[in-house]
């Protein structure tokens, strides 16, 4: 691939053509807007000039609704050898697509795995996709130029290609991603009323929890509106074990034992689940979770700080598997979890006792 037009600057379409510039490519920006392609252009992203004439490759980065009549308009103008969006959805497109009447040997819907809170250019990030699913939806229409093509995108932007039917797609986003960003919203919109006092005790656990709730709402209208369906047959499901669990809270309050004994266990039995659905949940590099140990320090909330405790950890031989920080309320200090193998945690802890670190056990 030697050319690119990246259709839509937003977090996806920027993040996509900086890697690409990276990489050597020469990408061009197109955008409804063209402030937001010149701010992309200025981040370094590639050029809002438009190209010559037909590029290698079209990237259809705008948002779902928009996403079949950008695409049909691009290859009536005959913009490019290949053509892809990188939509959240990819069912409804495709469908879209065929009613116009498009020529679908040149089209690949894909998807990748990626994204943050923020939107627009100036999020964007070239390394936004290193390491994470990138999903191809072709089918045996699809050229093989065109596959090609968006395997070279995906090697491009250092991501892993992952190949899926769009519906099965479409089925499988609102489960892992559409469905926790509104129960997160959910979460989260109690605390809009909550009492001063009940709001200055959260801690990791709801920051956790309602972290996605800050996610741009328009952006969230406009993937929702694209997969209804799907998304409502996931919180239907959540909503019929929300009414189990509320009766049984309910009955923990009843006067008789053996209703209260019931009830608990209606309420274990979903806790239960919840473990051994978190179980499921690709652990490091994508492999099955592993059981990490957990050391926990008091740390400073000061300039080099955690430089100094991962220098540290490395003093002692261990590789620190993942990290939470949990900050204090009110106090200049807060407690950093490293999750280590569990061999690892006598001599880590050991190591940072002696280098003036309180550990807590």
């Amino acid at each position: 691939m030697r050319t690119a037009l990246v259709i839509g600057t937003g977090l996806i379409g920027t993040s996509a053509a900086l890697a690409l510039v990276s990489r050597g490519v020469r990408v061009h920006l197109m955008d409804h807007d063209p402030a937001q392609a010149r701010t992309a252009a200025a981040r370094g992203a590639g050029t809002d000039q438009a190209p010559e004439g037909p590029v290698d490759l079209a990237i259809v980065a705008v948002p779902p609704a928009h996403i079949a009549p950008t695409l049909a308009e691009a290859v009536r103008a005959g913009l490019a050898r290949g053509y892809l969006d990188v939509a959240s959805v990819k069912g409804g497109p495709r469908r879209e697509l065929e009613a116009l009447g498009c020529d679908l040997s040149r089209y690949l819907g894909t998807h990748p795995m990626a994204g943050r809170e923020r939107s627009g250019p100036l999020a964007a990030s070239a390394d936004l996709f290193e390491g994470r699913p990138w999903v191809l939806t072709p089918t045996r229409e699809t050229d093989t130029e065109v596959l090609n093509l968006a395997l070279e995108l995906v090697a491009l932007c250092r991501a892993v290609p992952v190949v899926m039917d769009a519906d099965a797609h479409d089925r499988a986003v609102a489960l892992v991603s559409h469905t926790p960003q509104l129960l997160s919203s959910l979460v989260a919109a109690r605390l809009e009323e909550a009492d001063e006092t009940a709001v200055r005790l959260c801690g990791q656990g709801i920051r956790d929890v309602t972290r996605i709730a800050a996610s741009d709402p328009r952006m969230w209208i406009d993937i929702l509106s694209a997969n209804p369906g799907p998304v409502a047959d996931v919180l239907a499901a959540v909503a019929a074990d929300l009414d189990e669990t509320v009766r049984a809270l309910r009955a923990l309050e009843a006067p008789a034992e053996d209703e209260r004994e019931g009830a608990a266990a209606g309420i274990e039995d979903v806790l239960r689940r919840g473990n051994a659905g978190r179980a499921r949940v690709p652990g490091k590099h994508g492999a099955a979770p592993a059981a990490y140990e957990t050391v926990t320090v008091l740390i400073g909330d000061q300039p080099g700080e955690l430089a100094r405790i991962f220098a540290d950890a490395g003093r002692a031989g261990v590789n620190i598997e993942d990290v939470r920080i949990e900050h204090a309320t009110g106090q200049q200090s807060g407690l950093i979890q490293l999750m280590v193998e569990p061999s690892a945690v006598t001599a880590l802890a050991a190591t940072l006792r002696d280098r003036g670190w309180s550990v807590r056990q």
